[in-house]
């Protein structure tokens, strides 16, 4: 693995977060994603000053360069209900200040769902819920708004809704906020990876800025293009297929941009998230 590889994966805290370094370096990776609780819980882990050593001495060892988490699945920062709107704020909050805690550089979060159908409403609280957690975590990590498939009521399924909550935020907010793109999310949401690739990132360039794109989920699909169904698949094996994530791994504009998979990990994680990590890095031109 090169000083600079891009590429990891979202890897276990299973036993302790401190332990995911590790896991990360079992699958040489150089970059990784985690949650910091249970992602189907309200609950906040209580963070032990060991933990935190641990876990930042850990990270330094293995020499990973780039560490994000992702929010609870639970969040809504898009709901119209003012007492789940406020818990997931609060929540969110508490996102931000582990990740300070631990040393991440990013914490990825879905946009969420406006239940009430009124989209333009949704992206207005997201905005706002974020801006004041920014506020109250001013020395913690990026936000990145993850580009979601798009299906029913959710936010952030376009590029426009990403940068309907971007340009809402307060300038010194704006500056901590980036994007996340997510391959298989974005395929079936109709971005056409193999027939107008780089048109995909003309229409970013376009709205948000394609350099506001700090992370990609890199996952093919089982389903089909423009479904809207949320189905990942491993590398290559999808309806996706190779030809995107190849020309994927030889732009030079994203090469230096972290790439994580959360391709399907069977009963052996470590063996799949290697044999996908091999075939990405096979895609390289020499």
């Amino acid at each position: 693995m090169s000083t600079y590889d891009e590429l990891g994966a979202h890897v276990s805290t299973a036993g302790g977060i401190h332990r995911a370094p590790g896991r990360a370096g079992e699958i040489g990776a150089g970059v990784f994603q985690v949650f910091t609780k249970q992602p189907s819980r309200w609950a906040d882990p209580i963070l032990d000053t060991d933990v935190v050593t641990g876990f930042r001495a850990a990270v330094k060892r293995g020499g990973a360069w780039f560490t994000a988490s992702h929010d609870s699945y639970l969040i809504n920062l898009a709901s119209p209900d003012p007492t789940l709107w406020r818990r997931s704020a609060d929540c969110f909050r508490s996102e931000l200040e582990r990740g300070a805690r631990l040393g991440l550089d990013a914490v990825v979060t879905h946009p969420g769902n406006a239940t009430d159908g009124d989209a333009d409403s949704g992206i207005e609280r997201n905005a706002v819920a974020i801006a004041q957690a920014l506020e109250a975590v001013p020395d913690g990590p990026q936000v990145l708004l993850e580009l979601t498939a798009g299906a029913g009521t959710s936010v952030g399924g376009t590029f426009e809704e990403l940068h309907g909550i971007i340009r809402r935020l307060p300038g010194p907010a704006a500056g901590r906020v980036g994007v996340c793109f997510d391959t298989c999310h974005a395929w079936v949401g109709g971005l056409d990876l193999a027939d107008d690739f780089d048109g995909v990132w003309m229409r970013a360039d376009d709205t948000f800025g394609a350099h506001r794109i700090d992370l990609f989920h890199l996952n093919d699909a089982k389903a089909a293009f423009g479904s809207r169904l949320d189905r990942h698949e491993n590398i290559g094996e999808g309806t996706i297929g190779l030809e995107p994530f190849r020309r994927l791994m030889n732009a030079n504009r994203f090469r230096r941009v972290p790439k994580v998979l959360e391709t399907p990990k069977g009963n052996d994680g470590v063996t799949a998230d290697r044999r996908n990590l091999a075939v990405l890095r096979g895609l390289r031109r020499r």
